[in-house]
């Protein structure tokens, strides 16, 4: 899949950052391929890029508009659907990452037809994938795990390709989620997989590599998130883990969505370690990262080595203090060819 660059961001009418994680996402690991945002009266979100309208993207030579936006079930609102068309007949190309289908709507599909422009449905792979076989394969593994949703784990991965590689290592970030595949330009979107291929899907994502090759695996939902454990379990699993770092966001008390209790993150440790042994036995726990956005300078300090002294790894936050120390306790524990 070939998404032309340069874009325009589609934010919709969300209510919040989360909600535009795609976007924010997109413009903090890809600034250059984003022009501008289209914001509809009543969003509560901020790329902090130019707004533009659709005439003004396409004078600034934006070839996509991308659907930038998230929401519970990944569905397309209906009123959305006049700015996509408007896109489509300027004729840019137009890219989502919901799980709804862009040419299921019958106007979407009538305005493709007529300008030309492509529909990328990121999330829906043409890829056919095996179930998953969990035997030992070549390479290394890092997988990100969560606390909850939306806690960080594909930035922990990007920042830790940033890190590894400037440290010599051969790294490289493997997407499991439509923003990932929009940053990396390859990926699977693993919770639009059928459940019995999640882990097949993973082990095609990441498949035998040199003995000292990291993939960094995005990690999805949380092992204790009662909508999204199954698609965490199998990724678990696919993955096949050597190690992993948690993510937590330190201010929330329910997890996204629900109203379950956030879990600790001993709880998730020792819960990812029990599970993922299915696959691979020596799979261990290499760090903590935690989203301090919400804190001030030293309740981030004081949270960060609170958590470094509870569970003797490195805690860090990947944006605020940069993942060095995670990235030394790697080269520690797995010592390079």
């Amino acid at each position: 899949m070939e998404i032309a660059t340069p874009y325009l961001l589609f934010l919709g009418d969300v209510p919040d950052a989360l909600a535009a994680k795609t976007a924010l996402g997109i413009v903090d690991w890809r600034p250059e391929w984003c022009l501008g945002q289209l914001r509809l009266a009543g969003c509560k979100a901020d790329a902090k890029i130019p707004d533009m309208t659709v005439a003004e993207a396409k004078a600034a030579g934006v070839r996509t508009m991308i659907v930038g936006a998230v929401n519970a079930g990944g569905v397309l609102p209906e009123h959305w659907i006049a700015s996509i068309v408007e896109a489509l007949d300027a004729g840019f190309d137009v890219a989502s990452g919901l799980h709804s289908r862009l040419g299921d709507q019958p106007a979407i599909r009538a305005a493709a037809q007529r300008s030309g422009g492509k529909l990328h449905d990121v999330r829906h792979s043409t890829q056919r994938f095996a179930t998953g076989k969990g035997t030992k394969r070549d390479g290394l593994r890092l997988l990100t795990v969560g606390t909850d949703c939306s806690v960080g784990k594909k930035y922990t991965a990007l920042a830790l390709e940033r890190g590894m590689r400037a440290a010599g290592f051969d790294a490289d970030f493997r997407a499991t989620g439509q923003t990932g595949v929009f940053i990396s330009g390859r990926g699977v979107a693993i919770d639009a997989v059928v459940a019995d291929f999640i882990s097949g899907a993973v082990e095609w994502l990441s498949p035998a590599a040199d003995a000292g090759h990291w993939d960094l695996i995005e990690g999805q939902g949380s092992l204790f998130h009662p909508s999204f454990a199954g698609v965490t379990l199998g990724l678990l699993h696919g993955a096949q883990p050597d190690a992993f770092v948690v993510c937590h966001e330190p201010t929330r008390t329910t997890m996204r969505g629900v109203a379950h209790p956030l879990p600790t993150i001993r709880e998730v440790i020792d819960l990812t370690v029990a599970c993922g042994r299915l696959t691979n036995p020596a799979i261990r726990c290499v760090g903590i990262a935690i989203n301090t956005e919400a804190l001030d300078d030293e309740a981030a300090r004081k949270a960060l080595d609170a958590a470094a002294a509870e569970h003797g790894i490195p805690a860090v936050d990947p944006i605020r203090t940069g993942v060095q120390p995670i990235v030394d306790r790697i080269a520690q524990d797995f010592p390079r060819p």
